[in-house]
């Protein structure tokens, strides 16, 4: 009997499995989003102050999208908790 029960109880699913996607939101929010925000406005700022050398080599789009549009769409477009988005970006 012992035996039995011990297979039987071997094959379900534990319900004291954790969720870490709570885990990841939080942080998500907390930490990874307004360093996502510093990156933006900080390569805003990198932009501007580059943009005249990055026009004469017409590489206006290219420079804008690195240092603004990348850590924007890290910021905002990605959905909460989504950690492995980040590696797209």
């Amino acid at each position: 009997m012992t035996c039995l029960l011990a297979l039987i109880f071997a094959t379900t699913t534990s319900s004291f499995a954790t969720d870490d996607q709570g885990i990841l939101m939080i942080t998500d929010m907390l930490i990874v989003r307004p360093a996502c925000f510093a990156a933006t406005a900080v390569g805003s700022i990198f932009f501007v102050a580059g943009l005249p050398f990055s026009a004469m080599s017409h590489s206006t789009k290219k420079t804008a999208h690195a240092l603004v549009i990348t850590p924007a769409k890290a910021t905002f477009t990605r959905p909460l908790g989504d950690m492995d988005a980040l590696k797209d970006y």
